[in-house]
Order: C-alpha cells, then sequence, then structure tokens
C-alpha cells in the first residue's frame, strides 16, 4: 500500500522519517513518459488539459513528485496510481508530493483530473494548470526506463463534456469533473491508445472558451498561448465534438477549422462528430459533404444519450459517458481501421 505526503489524502506523521535527496529527474528525461498534450518551457512540462497523463516505473521505496505552483490560485486535481492499486486523488497545493511504498519495482501513473475551466489557463502566469517539474529520488532508488505506449494515436477537439466536467455530480467546479471520466479518455482505453484529449469548457468552433481559451479555430495547434503543440507523430484519428457553444454556426465556418486540422495532418483520418443534442448537425453535416474529404467521416450522435444519462439535462454522468464511448468506439470501428483491444 502506499503512503503520500505532503498533499496527500493519506497521510500518517508518526511513520515519516527524512527524506535523503538522490538523482533529480527532469520531466523531459526519456525514462518519464509523458501523453496528452504537454507544452515545455525549461525545466517543466505544463498542461492545460484533463485526461493528461505522465507515468514512470522505479525500483526503491521512496521519491517526490515536483510542481510549480508559482502563481496558481486554483489547484488542479489529479490521480495518482501505484502499480495496480486504486487512484488516490491529489491537488496540487505544494510543490512536493512525497511517496512512500514498500521496497521494490513499482510503476506509477499521475493522470490530470481536471484543470479548473473557469481559471485562466490559456494565458501564462496560469490560474490553475498542471506544472511539472520533475522528480526527486531517494539516495536508495533507482527510476528504470520504461517502453514507449504502442497503439494507435487518437485526439479529441471539444468543449466541457470532453473535458469531463460535471461527470461525477452537479458540483460547478473541479470536485464534479473528471477528465477520466470522459467518453475521450474511455474510447482511447477501449482502443489500447495515446490520446490527446483537449476539452475546454464553454469553448465552440468560433467562440472562446472558459478561462480566457480562444475559440477552437484559433486554439487548435496549440498547447496554451505561446506554447506550440508540436506532433513528433501523425495521429490516426482525429475526432472533432465541438459546435454546440456557438450560438449561430455556419457552413463555412465549420469547413474552415475541419481545413485546419486537415493542414496540421494530412493523412489522418478526421470524424466530424455532431453534437450529442444535436445543435447544428445539419450544418455540420453540409460542410463535411462540401469539403470532398475522402478521410474526412460525418458521424450523427444523435440518440446516444438521453437527458436521463446527463447531471444538468446537458453534461453526461460517468454512465452517459460511457455509454457515449461505446457508441463512438463502434462508430471508429466501422468507419475506419481502428480495433478494440482483446
Amino acid at each position: 500500500m502506499s503512503r503520500w505526503q505532503n498533499g496527500s489524502a493519506t497521510e500518517d506523521k508518526e511513520c515519516v522519517v527524512p527524506f535523503e535527496p538522490g538523482e533529480v529527474v527532469a520531466p523531459s528525461d526519456p525514462r518519464i513518459v509523458l501523453e496528452g498534450q504537454w507544452g515545455h518551457q525549461p525545466g517543466v512540462a505544463i498542461t492545460v488539459n484533463s485526461g493528461s497523463r505522465f507515468s514512470f516505473s522505479f525500483a526503491g521505496e521512496r521519491l517526490q513528485l515536483l510542481f510549480d505552483t508559482y502563481a496558481l490560485t486554483v489547484a488542479p486535481h489529479v490521480w495518482t496510481t501505484v502499480d495496480d492499486g486504486e487512484p488516490e486523488l491529489h491537488l496540487i497545493e505544494r510543490p512536493v508530493i512525497e511517496l512512500s511504498v514498500p521496497d521494490g519495482r513499482h510503476q506509477v501513473s499521475v493522470v490530470v483530473k481536471d484543470v479548473n475551466e473557469h481559471a485562466n489557463r490559456w494565458n501564462p502566469p496560469f490560474e490553475c494548470a498542471v506544472v511539472f517539474a520533475g522528480l526527486v529520488l531517494d539516495v536508495n532508488s533507482r527510476l528504470r526506463l520504461s517502453g514507449r505506449p504502442g497503439g494507435p494515436r487518437l485526439e479529441f477537439y471539444g468543449d466541457s463534456i470532453t473535458q469531463g466536467v460535471l461527470s461525477l455530480s452537479s458540483h460547478p467546479e473541479s470536485e464534479g469533473a473528471d477528465g477520466t471520466a470522459s467518453y475521450a479518455y474511455l474510447t482511447a482505453q477501449a482502443f489500447g491508445a495515446t490520446s490527446y484529449q483537449v476539452g475546454f469548457g464553454s469553448q465552440g468552433i468560433t467562440k472562446p472558451g472558459n478561462g480566457e481559451v480562444p475559440g477552437g479555430i484559433d486554439s487548435f495547434g496549440w498547447n496554451f498561448a505561446g506554447s506550440p503543440a508540436e506532433r513528433v507523430e501523425q495521429p490516426d484519428v482525429v475526432v472533432i465534438n465541438l459546435g454546440v457553444n456557438d450560438p449561430t454556426l455556419d457552413v463555412e465556418e465549420y469547413a474552415a477549422y475541419v481545413r485546419r486540422v486537415r493542414a496540421a495532418y494530412r493523412e489522418t483520418t478526421i470524424v466530424a462528430l455532431t453534437p450529442l443534442n444535436g445543435k447544428h448537425a445539419e450544418t455540420i453535416q453540409a460542410a463535411a459533404k462540401a469539403l470532398d474529404d475522402p478521410k474526412l467521416v460525418y458521424v450523427d450522435s444523435t440518440g446516444w444519450i438521453t437527458e436521463d444519462d446527463c447531471t444538468d439535462l446537458v453534461h453526461p454522468t460517468v454512465a452517459g459517458h460511457a455509454k457515449i464511448a461505446e457508441h463512438l468506439a463502434t462508430a471508429l470501428e466501422t468507419h475506419t481501421s481502428l480495433r478494440r483491444r482483446g
């Protein structure tokens, strides 16, 4: 059983012994695997997106996770998992989280549960973001090289639903949100995929989102302001789930967004998914037809969920997201070469 200290929900001060620092490991070290949308600055890796994650393997029993919390006014939420244990919730309020486990070989995963949609997470300095500054191992621990993720590569671009807002409850802040409950996260898991889950509350194709985020057409291709989203490899599939927050949307506006995605990914299959409530579905279908792109797939999500599958008649519950993921996985198997694991 793990014991997380200095920011954990389980803290037993009687068991604390002095930490003797050994190797310091930067986020850019190849022994740390970053997945999702991360921007890199000297000494740190930054994400403003729920569902982003990092993982690593180590031999030993103690280490520290380091975060830069300067200027943050709202703590991001992360899930931490050791080996096959249950995820533990941590609010990144302080720069250090200490991990203590039985001596041995361990696999650690840290997944962003939520970066608050209402705080500035686009223009540095951020009010809410996960700014990962690396690891400090104690003198008796050693970081091990992990294999790079295999499987297909998926990217999801959407709004608060993709972010996982209000999936856990009707609480309007991070307490009610969970990026790992989102249909995007679940769909990627179904295919054993590396995924980029980019969801910004209240964002549309042209409408700006919460937290100082610009509209989708202006935010695509950026981790956050001043940080281009660079991809080493092209994704196999990009899923677009935007439009519900746009008061109006015409064919050319939607087509312009798809063209921007296509300019970045020449050979990728792009899926134009209609909003779950059907808003602008005819416009999106017309735009997909007008583009005449053989690798653009229009998917109508009508009937995938009902209002009973939502916490507030709009945002899906955990069970609602699972329904969406099942429908989307089926659609991806129908229209692409992707196949679910096992």
